[in-house]
This record gives structure tokens, C-alpha cells and sequence, in this order.
């Protein structure tokens, strides 16, 4: 019980910095910050329009995180076995990208529709968009290209270089402070490099016809200067670091309690 309270609470808190963080990436002009939205949101919709899309979110997870993972860990540790150690760091890149490309494609339409739903509180029901019946199984898929570029940059092979580099160091064993620091090191390298492609995959999907395509998309959020491609970096930073510690740290007890060998 007190396990699946915890999931419960994690999975809020992370759909509440979601919400900001949509929000503020949708934003036209840099107008607010984080905790302004916070004020504006709960104000104006209460305190539960802070968990739209919250079921889309857990369906994103299951298609997305687990399809990248699946490949990831079942080829590297193929691979690992074959080779009799660790594989060089560029072959985890690839694998890592292949796979959270891969991911990212197949997760598109949850996130579209997690996208759509925290938007589309802000309009009149009759006003709110159906997706599939409206405008077709396509525009599921839109941002696509986004979202599965945003996924082969969020590479596992992160957290597996600086996992090797860590006990390389010979100060720290195999154990759960190594692994909450090498998952904190790969949790801050994601968001500061996939930060512009999280904005850009936004804005695409939550686009209403005014984008004709990514370079489209690219050009107009360009016009609102550098800093436009980082709307939403603070809390895609303390939504996507956290969660990327909890990932690894329960991967490594599932891992270690389950006999799974590990090839780092």
C-alpha cells in the first residue's frame, strides 16, 4: 500500500511540472516563469488542472520508456556477453539512440493527446479538440520527427558511461550512491541537451495548422530569440532528474535482487 501511494504521489508531482512546462513552451512570448503559471493555473482552473493528461502521461511511459529500455538493455547485454566486456562508449550512443528513437515514435500519440489535454482545458468544451475523430489518425503522429529525435537524445548510454566513470574513479562500489550519482549526471545532461527539441515537439503538437512543418516551427520560435528554446527548463529539470534517478536506482535493485548480470 505504501508503495502504491508513493507511485501515486510521484506520478502527480511529475504531471503538475509537465503541465508548467507545456504551458510555458506554448507560450507566444516569454511572459512567465514557472511559479507565475503555477498562480495563473490554479487560479483560474483550480487546483486538479494541474494533473490534466495524467493518464495520457502513464500511457506515454508504458509505450515510450519501455520500448527504448526493452532494446537498450536486451542488445547491450547480447552484445556485452558476446564481446567478454563492457562495448565502447560510441556503440552505446547508437544503440542508446536507436532505441529512444525508436521509443519516441511509438509514444508520439499518447504524447500528442497529453499535450492536447492540459491545452485544451484553457478553451470552451465545445472548442476542445478530438483528435482521431476530427482530424484523423495522422495527426496523431504529429511531431513525430520531434519526439523521436528528443528520445535518441535522452540516450541510456548517459547514465551507463558515467556509471563506468564513477566506479573508474575506485571511490565508490557498485551500489545505490553510485547509482543515484551517475543517474543524476546523465538526468542533467538529457534535459539541458533535448530542452530545444522538447519545445519544438510541443509546439507541433499542440499546433492548430499555424506551423506548416518543423523548419516552419523552427524559424517562428527562433523569432522569439535564443532563450525561446529554453521555455520550460526549470521544471522539465526537476521533473526529468528525479525521474531519471528513480528510474535507475529501481532498474539496479530489480537488476541485482533478480539476478539479472549487470554489463556496464
Amino acid at each position: 500500500m505504501a508503495e502504491r501511494r508513493l507511485s501515486r504521489w510521484y506520478f502527480g508531482v511529475r504531471q503538475c511540472l509537465y503541465y508548467f512546462q507545456v504551458h510555458l513552451q506554448t507560450q507566444q512570448e516569454v511572459k512567465k516563469k514557472m511559479l507565475g503559471m503555477a498562480i495563473h493555473v490554479v487560479k483560474h482552473d483550480g487546483v486538479l488542472a494541474l494533473y490534466n493528461g495524467l493518464s495520457a502521461s502513464l500511457c506515454r511511459q508504458m509505450s515510450y520508456s519501455l520500448t527504448r529500455f526493452a532494446i537498450y538493455e536486451t542488445v547491450r547485454d547480447v552484445l556485452g556477453s558476446t564481446n567478454k566486456g563492457p562495448m565502447p562508449f560510441y556503440q552505446k550512443v547508437l544503440l542508446g539512440a536507436f532505441g529512444g528513437f525508436t521509443g519516441g515514435f511509438i509514444g508520439t500519440p499518447s504524447d500528442l493527446v497529453n499535450v492536447r489535454m492540459q491545452n485544451d482545458m484553457k478553451l470552451p468544451p465545445e472548442l476542445r479538440r478530438k483528435v482521431f475523430r476530427e482530424e484523423g489518425v495522422r495527426k496523431l503522429f504529429s511531431g513525430a520527427t520531434m519526439a523521436s529525435s528528443r528520445g535518441a537524445m535522452v540516450t541510456l548510454a548517459c547514465y551507463d558511461q558515467a556509471k563506468q566513470l564513477v566506479l573508474g574513479t575506485g571511490l565508490m562500489g557498485d551500489n545505490i550512491f553510485t547509482h543515484f550519482l551517475s543517474s543524476f549526471i546523465a538526468g542533467g545532461c538529457a534535459t539541458f541537451l533535448c530542452q530545444p527539441l522538447d519545445v519544438m515537439k510541443t509546439r507541433l503538437m499542440n499546433s492548430k495548422g499555424e506551423y506548416t512543418g518543423v523548419t516552419h516551427c523552427l524559424r517562428e520560435t527562433a523569432k522569439l530569440g535564443p532563450m525561446a528554446f529554453y521555455k520550460g527548463l526549470v521544471p522539465a529539470g526537476i521533473r526529468l532528474i528525479p525521474q531519471t534517478v528513480l528510474t535507475f536506482i529501481f532498474l539496479e535493485q530489480l537488476k541485482n535482487h533478480f539476478g539479472i548480470r549487470i554489463v556496464s
